[in-house]
């Protein structure tokens, strides 16, 4: 009876073996281990995947070593009295002290300059010949200063024969005839040389100023016409942005500009026009770079959107841009931080104050723990 039940013990004692055999092979695959050696099918790896999620009432949880990994950032924004700002909408437009355009006073074909044609984007210096204009007169022009230019070399032979006659009669010949032939000789020779030069002649384009090709339409063998701009030469470190505004009293409020989206591009306020163009009053700003020595990251003509900064004060909360994010509504939220691991959406109302910040006018108090970094990945939580 004993060795029965012995017998009974080891088989049962095989079959549980056999039973948690799978189950421990499959824990040790190969592709259920983390970069650290961490069993990813464990309970308590489960537990921290299932704690980022979206909340029935729409907060988020968020483990704290899920905001590690996000770099979530929460500060507590008080009050205060910033400038209000108003958005403008401008463009990138040329400095005429730092800035030229070429053009061709007068029409004819297209020839390549001592270093070719130049291309967008070349830097040249002033005093470069960019390329040649070959002049063509009309064909009975063209006939008729060749007539003329066959006249004068035949008039100039003649003279030139009787300056060598009355040379050789020098002594016998007044003085004076043989200056008057000699002066006949060289006029002629002069007007032929002209006339020649023109039937030939072709214009140099030359760079107005030291900077950057910003426009070239120009190919070998292209015929242009008189006043077509052939090149655009432009500094890259002087430009001007150009925005427009219904109120007329708008520049004398102003306090300072910038350009949304480019922090690192600072404008300084010229003036406004007094003329409405279209509607509307231009405002111009001078361009600069934030950090000196740096190139502008504007091109000529392009839109941009000026936040400029009035004298006037709006009561409300500053934080940074990116605080502010979009809900699936589309309405403008920002998170804010109610317990250790819970983020809650907060409606608001924001007004741009510069290419950084924006400041919330409605929707926060003081007491508001705000997420200032990592805002656009809490909202990506489902």
């Amino acid at each position: 009876m004993q060795h029965q039940l012995a017998r009974t013990s080891v088989a049962l004692a095989l079959v549980l073996a056999a039973a948690m055999l799978p189950v421990a092979v499959t824990r040790a695959a190969p592709g259920a281990h983390g970069p650290n050696g961490e069993h990813l099918d464990a309970p308590g790896a489960a537990v921290n995947a299932s704690g980022l999620a979206r909340l029935p009432d729409g907060s988020v949880n968020v483990p704290k070593l899920a905001q590690r990994r996000m770099a979530i950032r929460t500060v507590l924004a008080p009050e205060s009295e910033p400038a209000a700002t108003v958005e403008l909408p401008g463009r990138v437009v040329m400095d005429p002290n730092a800035s030229g355009r070429v053009q061709a006073v007068h029409g004819g074909r297209i020839e390549p300059g001592p270093r070719g044609l130049p291309v967008a984007g070349q830097a040249v210096k002033r005093g470069d010949v960019l390329a040649y204009v070959r002049h063509h007169a009309e064909p009975y022009a063209l006939g008729t200063q060749q007539a003329q230019l066959v006249e004068l070399r035949a008039q100039r032979q003649i003279a030139e024969q009787r300056v060598q006659r009355l040379e050789g009669l020098e002594g016998t010949v007044p003085r004076k005839e043989i200056d008057a032939a000699r002066t006949e000789a060289k006029s002629l020779a002069e007007r032929e040389r002209s006339i020649g030069a023109s039937l030939s002649s072709r214009e140099a384009l030359i760079a107005p100023i030291s900077g950057v090709i910003a426009r070239a339409d120009l190919v070998v063998g292209q015929v242009v016409e008189p006043r077509d701009v052939l090149f655009e030469v432009v500094d890259p470190a002087r430009m001007l942005v150009e925005a427009t505004t219904a109120d007329a009293s708008l520049a004398a409020r102003l306090a300072g500009a910038s350009v949304q989206g480019l922090p690192d591009v600072s404008l300084r306020l010229l003036g406004a026009s007094r003329s409405m163009r279209d509607g509307v009053l231009p405002i111009t700003f001078a361009v600069g770079a934030a950090k000196p020595g740096t190139a502008l990251p504007l091109a000529i003509g392009q839109p941009v959107t000026v936040v400029a900064q009035s004298k006037e004060r709006i009561k409300g909360v500053v934080l940074p841009a990116e605080a502010v994010v979009r809900n699936p509504s589309n309405e403008p939220i920002v998170w804010i931080k109610s317990g250790a691991e819970r983020f809650i959406p907060q409606p608001v109302q924001f007004r741009p104050l510069d290419a950084n910040t924006v400041v919330i006018t409605q929707g926060l108090s003081a007491d508001n723990r705000v997420v200032v970094q990592g805002a656009p990945l809490i909202a990506q939580i489902r």
